[in-house]
């Protein structure tokens, strides 16, 4: 295992050298945490919706540990309800992940306010080394991580490329994509201390660089440590019970609640109609718009297939 350790570490540091990232997008959370050790000098940018998120709390431990330089913002409600018709627009989507596109694209206008070009993420760590609890239990791990080799897309880049800032993403570089792909499940998820753990082969491997907080942390999806999820309710509750349901009649879309009515309504404001599918492609089955043929996801509306 130590051989292991030393491997993931010794490509994971090339991998961040190699960024050579100004800024990174610090939640406080482990991914982006080993990434903040490995990356000395680097300028760290949290968001949070005020007062609720938990990742400035957790970022603070990591930059008085590291020393690092970091900037804390905190948005207000109505700054972040403002700010979902520029989110959709810029993604052209309407899936219902959209609190968690609003904290990165704060993070990333922070960052370019603060003059960093370019900036780390800790995309494709969960996915590579199980950090999504319904991982846990899949009966053949190894081939669905292999399937979402060529799959894997974040609205990061997207959101990046719009505002002028630079993504780096040193856990998709080849060499950290390989090596994870070579891991066993049993390195990836595994009890420690009487708790199930994903990710567990990372958090060893810098356990003697973070502090016991930051490494043996719960997986804190990003619209819950940044505080976005609180977004929910308030834009839910927008829509009463009788619009839902005649909207719902109306709108060629499977809803999954009042906020993806919301999220959909600014959507045909702001991109237009939903884009149907080429020669080469198939409907989604919750929105009908053009999808790979293999792919688990729609993009626009965020429906899983085959559900």
């Amino acid at each position: 295992m130590q051989v292991l350790i030393s491997e993931i570490r010794k490509k994971l540091k090339c991998a961040v050298d190699e960024s050579r990232a100004e800024g990174l997008l610090l939640s406080g959370g482990l991914d982006s945490g080993i990434l903040a050790a490995l990356a000395p000098g680097v300028s760290a940018f949290t968001v949070t919706l005020a007062p609720y998120g938990e990742d400035g709390e957790y970022a603070k431990i990591l930059t008085r540990t590291l020393q690092i330089n970091w900037y804390h913002r905190m948005i207000g409600i109505g700054e972040a309800v403002d700010s979902v018709p520029a989110v959709i627009r810029i993604l052209k989507s309407f899936d219902p992940a959209i609190p968690n596109d609003i904290a990165t694209y704060f993070g990333l206008k922070l960052a370019k306010e603060k003059g960093a070009k370019n900036v780390m993420t800790g995309d494709g760590s969960d996915e590579l080394f199980a950090g999504y609890s319904f991982m846990f239990d899949l009966p053949d791990l190894e081939s669905y991580i292999r399937g979402l080799k060529n799959k894997m897309c974040f609205s990061s880049n997207i959101l990046g490329q719009k505002l002028g800032v630079e993504i780096k993403q040193p856990y998709l570089s080849h060499e950290m994509v390989e090596l994870a792909l070579e891991i066993p499940k049993d390195f990836k998820i595994r009890v420690e201390g009487e708790k199930r753990w994903g990710k567990w082969i990372l958090r060893k491997a810098f356990e003697d660089v973070l502090p016991p907080k930051i490494i043996w942390q719960d997986k804190r999806p990003l619209e819950y440590g940044s505080g976005t999820r609180r977004l929910r309710r308030i834009i839910s509750e927008k829509i009463s019970d009788e619009e839902f349901e005649e909207k719902r009649r109306a709108y060629p879309v499977r809803f999954m609640s009042k906020e993806h009515l919301f999220y959909y309504e600014i959507y045909r404001k702001v991109v237009g109609e939903i884009p149907t599918p080429e020669n080469h492609q198939i409907a989604c089955s919750g929105c009908g718009a053009g999808i790979e043929r293999k792919a688990n996801h729609c993009r626009i509306c965020g429906t899983i297939q085959n559900e």
